[in-house]
């Protein structure tokens, strides 16, 4: 099994309705199985679509060009900055996110749940081919417009990523008549809203998260007030094996239209190393490796057989060389995710609905770097410089430690925070309301 340094293809501007905080639908409502069903027997292996953190140190160096799964557009005047994205990519363009001096997070570390950290924009290695490589020579058939038949349950995604003034775009499928939608957890992570359009007709509609497995970059969405839609078709015999013949369709370069790239299996349980921000990274394994023109805006989208049924899911390509080589979660792990989101079963790896948000960057030394406007933090009266040492009476040790405990609540919960006053050492303490945060 190939060990490969991977990093993104999903993204494009528009502007939808704001999720509603601690709002999480569709959970329960209709089951997979109804229109997407598993095998009594499925289940996620233990090297299948997502290995622990403590796997990411055992990955080897990049033994083929790196792979980059983004492509993220800045929203002030359309600007773009080359770069990994950490908030809903595909193919390896990045917003340069702007923070005002009173948000800014530069050297901030993360915190999830707490914190909040737009991706540094960095020199990326992935090209899209329409940005340098030269097509003539490659062997690989150009993408053309999806027929009818291929579109049918597939849509674009846009995403609005409010806290890094950027948006980003993908693709999807949909598994239910009443809306509920496969794709990606870099297509829609940091977003604050989401707009679906479902191709074949033209109707769009405001979608919520209603869970997301980031290590497995599988998410599910639910389309508000759908119903009577049409549904992707999934493989119901033997997957994928190689030199089969597939079709990748998807948002190619986020630009509103699906297109087709024809290409064939090249390799099947390939595992690889995805990097969404320049830092962080997460394994992903029992992966289909194919060769088509994907790019940049298909992530999340469907990878037809020749019977024209779902055997994986766009996850990453690399265009670094002449043929691109492009990557899938398998179906059947997909869905399994998908089936544990929709039954509302949190784990650790599985977020239900969007996290506590508390609204603060933290710097490396575990103080307060900067608040953003509008969050619970703001109200609170916390600003730079500041030290949290409590939560709900619990003390907080670390940066890290104030993640799990954060972590530990739900959007709408009230905390009571103690922390250090910067200006005078002085102790204050007050109660907020955790909002729902951007999608893990």
């Amino acid at each position: 099994m190939d060990e490969q340094q991977v990093s993104g293809a999903s993204d494009a501007p528009v502007e939808s309705a704001s999720v509603p905080a601690g709002s999480v639908p569709g959970a329960g409502s209709v089951p997979l199985g109804a229109t997407a069903p598993l095998s009594a027997s499925a289940s996620l292996d233990a090297g299948h679509s997502g290995a622990d953190a403590s796997g990411l140190g055992r990955v080897a160096v990049a033994t083929k060009p790196v792979v980059r799964r983004g492509l993220a557009f800045g929203a002030a005047g359309g600007a773009l900055a080359l770069g990994l994205l950490a908030g809903g990519v595909t193919g390896g363009l990045i917003a340069a996110a702007q923070a005002s001096s009173d948000t800014d997070t530069a050297a901030a570390s993360a915190v999830e749940g707490a914190a909040y950290e737009p991706p540094a924009a960095e020199v990326p290695s992935f090209v899209p081919p329409s940005w340098g490589s030269s097509p003539s020579t490659s062997d690989q058939e150009a993408a053309s417009a999806a027929s009818a038949d291929q579109q049918v349950g597939v849509v674009t995604i846009t995403s609005t990523l409010g806290y890094q003034n950027a948006s980003s775009a993908g693709t999807g499928m949909v598994l239910t008549a009443n809306g509920l939608v496969l794709t990606n957890n870099h297509v829609i992570e940091g977003s604050t809203s989401i707009e679906v359009t479902i191709e074949s007709t033209g109707a769009s509609y405001v979608a919520t998260v209603v869970g997301t497995d980031a290590s497995s970059d599988v998410a599910l969405l639910q389309l508000q007030d759908a119903s009577g839609l049409d549904t992707v078709a999934l493989d119901d015999d033997s997957g994928a094996a190689v030199g089969d013949a597939v079709t990748a369709v998807g948002n190619a370069e986020g630009g509103g239209d699906l297109l087709a790239a024809v290409g064939s299996v090249t390799a099947l349980d390939q595992t690889m190393t995805a990097s969404t921000d320049g830092s962080s990274s997460e394994t992903l394994s029992g992966l289909i490796e194919f060769s088509a023109a994907v790019v940049p805006g298909d992530s999340g989208g469907p990878v037809f057989d020749d019977e024209g049924e779902v055997i994986g899911m766009t996850t990453a390509a690399s265009s670094s060389t002449v043929d691109t080589v492009a990557y899938a979660i398998d179906i059947e792990d997909a869905l399994v995710i998908a089936n544990q989101i929709q039954s509302g079963v949190a784990s650790d790896t599985v977020t239900i609905g969007y996290p506590a948000f508390l609204g603060i960057s933290l710097s490396t030394d575990g103080s307060v770097a900067g608040v953003l406007d509008g969050t619970p933090a703001a109200s609170s009266g916390l600003v730079a410089g500041d030290v949290i040492t409590a939560v709900d009476g619990v003390a907080v040790s670390s940066a890290p430690s104030l993640s799990d405990l954060l972590g530990a609540y739900s959007p709408g919960d009230t905390v009571t925070l103690t922390w250090t006053v910067a200006s005078s050492g002085a102790s204050a303490s007050a109660p907020v309301t955790l909002i729902a945060g951007p999608a893990d």
